[in-house]
């Protein structure tokens, strides 16, 4: 029984373990993300000649498509954990298990 036990509580360990290094890496990219594009941009708006205004597009596509990249990796770190819950997540595994078990 103590067995059984211990193997849980290694599974939602390493469940737990998976998340936070998941949550880890979208909150780190999205420091650098801040802070790079702060960098381009005070970087810009330093050397800009006298008639020109930081509002054009040019010097916000970094931002923009860096963005977009951004995004993606909070949703599919946040979304899939509300569309797809833990419980079917646990269906599937025991499904696919099923499966490869019964080609052996």
């Amino acid at each position: 029984m103590k067995n059984k036990e211990y193997k849980l509580q290694d599974s939602a360990y390493n469940k737990a373990y998976k998340r936070v290094k998941e949550l880890r890496g979208f909150y780190s990219h999205a420091i650098v993300y801040v802070l790079v594009n702060i960098f381009i941009l005070a970087f810009t708006y330093r050397f800009l000649k006298s008639n020109e205004s930081i509002f054009q597009l040019k010097y916000f596509s970094t931002l923009f498509f860096w963005g977009i990249g951004l995004l993606a990796h909070g949703l599919a770190v946040f979304i899939p954990n509300m569309i797809l819950s833990s419980s079917w997540q646990e269906k599937k595994i025991r499904e696919l298990m099923e499966k490869e078990q019964q080609k052996k």
